[in-house]
């Protein structure tokens, strides 16, 4: 695994754990400072711009009803100063699939947009000795 590609999923992983610790001012501290940020939370509308966007997550992470959430199965691409990182968020209710979206900002890997929705439910398994 590339450097890069570590750093993003260290980024990844620094964004969940603010997430799950209720954190307005780390995550505030993980978003681009540029305005092209946008985010589109399960069941919402798109939501563009970085006042807005922290707004959200203001609300969100203020709120009584915060979720618990881990990331399992993080997997980062990096294409020169952006990255993007595909994951599911487990959450008691269930499991959703989110993209993660970074672009490099003097050095390190910011959020510039975040979109979780209903994962399909997994495939499933074969009996042993089952042939296709």
């Amino acid at each position: 695994m590339s450097s890069d590609a570590h750093a993003v999923l260290e980024a990844n992983e620094r964004f969940y754990a603010v997430f799950r610790e209720r954190d307005v001012a780390g995550m505030d501290a993980l978003w681009s400072r540029g305005d092209a940020v946008a985010v589109i939370h399960p069941g919402w509308p798109a939501v563009h711009g970085r006042d807005a966007v922290l707004e959200t997550w203001r609300n969100i992470l203020e709120g009584p009803g915060s979720p618990a959430i881990t990331c399992a199965n993080p997997r980062a691409h990096v294409a020169g100063e952006l990255a993007f990182v595909i994951c599911s968020e487990c959450l008691p209710e269930g499991e959703l699939v989110a993209t993660n979206i970074f672009a490099r900002e003097e050095g390190r890997w910011k959020l510039v947009h975040h979109q979780a929705g209903p994962a399909p439910p997994p495939e499933p398994m074969d009996e042993p000795g089952t042939v296709h």
